[in-house]
């Protein structure tokens, strides 16, 4: 290829790649976005042996928590997560993602007992500063989790994506 049919095609696709993500960053009709993401987290972990074989655990989990895909939601927050699995089916939390500027994301979790290659899902139920109002929901896969027997929590999850809604009066 010459040097101009060369420039012309990166210029193309730099073109066409704008148009796509452009695109991809427009709010749906109801005004909410997608987003998709990683957390990466270390905590601590309670357990209690049950009539199940299955041990009970309270869990605390924070790291950060990287978006993309975004427009309105921060791309990093501290994440932080509390939890109870109560050994059988039972599994509930909350979360709270705070960014930069310390405005808050506020969600309930649900789901699977948190094990490699369990779904959690998020609802979002408001938050602070320009977050509040928010609403959307969200789910994630845990990649790992490392618990040794001091009770430390390692877990990074992946497949994390949802969607958000910033009303009005919240922005």
């Amino acid at each position: 290829m010459t040097p101009q049919i060369t420039k012309i095609a990166l210029l193309s696709v730099i073109a066409l790649s704008s148009i796509h993500s452009a695109r991809a960053q427009a709010p749906a009709p109801d005004g909410s976005r997608t987003f998709e993401g990683t957390w990466s987290a270390t905590g601590q972990r309670q357990a209690l042996p049950t009539e199940a074989n299955r041990p009970a655990a309270v869990i605390y989990l924070s790291g950060a928590v990287v978006l993309t895909g975004a427009t309105g939601l921060s791309s990093g927050f501290r994440g932080e997560a509390i939890g109870f699995d109560d050994g059988r089916a039972l599994n509930a939390g909350r979360a709270v993602w705070t960014d930069a500027r310390g405005d808050q994301v506020f969600s309930e979790l649900k789901g699977e007992p948190l094990q490699t290659g369990k779904r959690i899902f998020g609802t979002i139920t408001g938050g602070t500063g320009r977050y509040a109002r928010a609403t959307g929901d969200y789910e994630l896969t845990w990649q790992y989790i490392v618990a040794p027997e001091d009770g430390t929590v390692q877990g990074r999850a992946s497949d994390l994506h949802g969607r958000f809604r910033l009303s009005e009066a919240g922005r």
